[in-house]
């Protein structure tokens, strides 16, 4: 997943817009190159909305966080506490009845010591 879609991913079940980000593990894709600022409403490397960011100097770290790729981490919706895994590269954001618990609580176990503590107590719909 790219930091970019930050800008553009709400919860699935409340529409709160924007999700938290726990980076798990990333990498770094050499091909890419850009040459001004993609993102429109929030910025997932400042963590912060576009609009309280001075775009002179965004564009010169985009060009660094464009190049940034999740392969795994976590989703969290502030608002009704859901979390969303992300698994090779890819963000999960079903709906909690097509969501798969046994896979889902495999993750939280085996990524335990990066995933916050609220995520695994009380995370929705499933916690450890």
């Amino acid at each position: 997943m790219k930091l970019r879609l930050l800008d553009i991913l709400a919860c699935p079940m409340c529409k709160n817009f924007p999700l938290e980000l726990t980076i798990i593990e990333e990498a770094e894709d050499k091909s890419r190159a850009i040459d001004e600022v993609p993102c429109e409403l929030f910025c997932g490397n400042y963590r912060a909305p576009i609009s309280t960011l001075k775009r002179e100097k965004l564009i010169e770290d985009c060009k660094k966080c464009i190049k940034r790729t999740i392969v795994s981490g976590v989703l969290y919706c502030n608002k009704c506490g859901r979390w969303y895994p992300i698994i090779d590269e890819i963000p999960r954001m079903m709906p909690d009845n097509l969501r798969e618990r046994k896979e889902e609580l495999k993750f939280l176990r085996e990524n335990a010591e990066a995933i916050p503590e609220n995520i695994l107590k009380e995370g929705k719909p499933f916690h450890l």
